[in-house]
């Protein structure tokens, strides 16, 4: 019997690994910020499962370009050949978005929740996902669509959004959708709309239920993650459905699908009746990420 591969999804704040022999199995999250370098993580996990797999794909959240990453939001600089090295394995790179695109043909009905009407849609499929940081990819024709989408200019839609704009472009000149769509953007729409607590992403969401402030910073959060879907959705022609992925609305599912996402997600002028007809669905398999790296390592190995 062939060794298994070594399969991780990494991102700046959890990294998570899986062994994969058609499925996954040993699947483990660790705390990025706990380790040096992405070779120290890998070690540490492999000693604890006591494994030694020959081939390794590993998805990362920054852009990859010629074997080489540096993560957008975690400090980590190395290629491909020099990770290979250290572990002592083959090692492919691909972005962590591009791994999630790759996951969509083998994700399962129950690892999507629906949010707004149930449609059944057919084409390119765009992924949004916000977390440590905010990706955007697509899959169409079998392959990953790999953007940095998240970077582009954050479209404020109302007087308050005008507002936040102003007050985020005063403290860091460009304003992206990452900005306000991510985990420290949910902190920095709170402090925006007046919040004088220093409170982190976990906590904002905590409070939903008993914090206005707190309720209205997440309900702007989703408003706004519902224009950039649909923006995303224009961009790319995504017929065939928007699913929002990341570690943040997973664990709001329920106060996510009754927000304002969809009405805003629609509403785009003479272009909704476009966006009425596209799905949009919350992916809650937590290994979205490490399903995907498994299907690029496996395609890679088909060539």
């Amino acid at each position: 019997m062939s060794d298994p591969d070594l399969v991780a999804d990494i991102g700046g704040t959890h990294a998570r690994f899986a062994l994969s022999d058609g499925g996954l199995h040993s699947v483990l999250s660790l705390p990025s910020q706990d380790f040096a370098s992405l070779a120290d993580a890998a070690r540490a996990y492999l000693a604890k499962v006591g494994a030694k797999p020959v081939r390794a794909a590993f998805a990362v959240a920054g852009p990859v370009g010629e074997g080489r990453v540096a993560l957008t939001n975690l400090g980590w600089n190395f290629s491909a050949d020099a990770l290979g090295a250290s572990l002592g394995m083959n090692v492919e790179l691909i972005n962590d978005f591009e791994a999630i695109a790759l996951s969509v043909p083998h994700l399962q009905a129950s690892d999507l929740m629906t949010v707004g009407p149930e449609i059944e849609g057919r084409g390119p499929v765009a992924i949004v996902g916000p977390g440590t940081g905010l990706g955007v990819a697509g899959f169409a024709h079998g392959g990953a669509i790999v953007t940095e989408g998240g970077h582009a200019d954050f479209a404020p839609a109302d007087d308050v959004e005008i507002g936040i704009l102003r007050t985020l472009r005063a403290r860091f000149g460009h304003v992206s959708w990452e900005r306000v769509l991510s985990g420290p953007g949910l902190v920095n729409l709170h402090q925006a709309l007046g919040g004088r607590e220093a409170l982190s992403p976990q906590e904002i969401t905590a409070r939903v239920g008993r914090d206005p402030l707190c309720a209205q910073t997440f309900e702007r959060f989703c408003a706004i993650l519902g224009s950039a879907a649909g923006d995303v959705a224009l961009t790319l022609g995504a017929r065939g459905g928007v699913l929002i992925a990341g570690g943040i609305l997973p664990a709001m599912r329920e106060a996510f699908a009754a927000s304002g996402f969809r009405a805003r997600f629609e509403a785009k002028g003479r272009f909704a009746g476009y966006l009425k007809a596209i799905p949009t669905r919350l992916i809650v398999q937590d290994h979205a990420g490490l399903i995907g790296a498994a299907a690029s390592l496996r395609a890679m190995q088909a060539r």
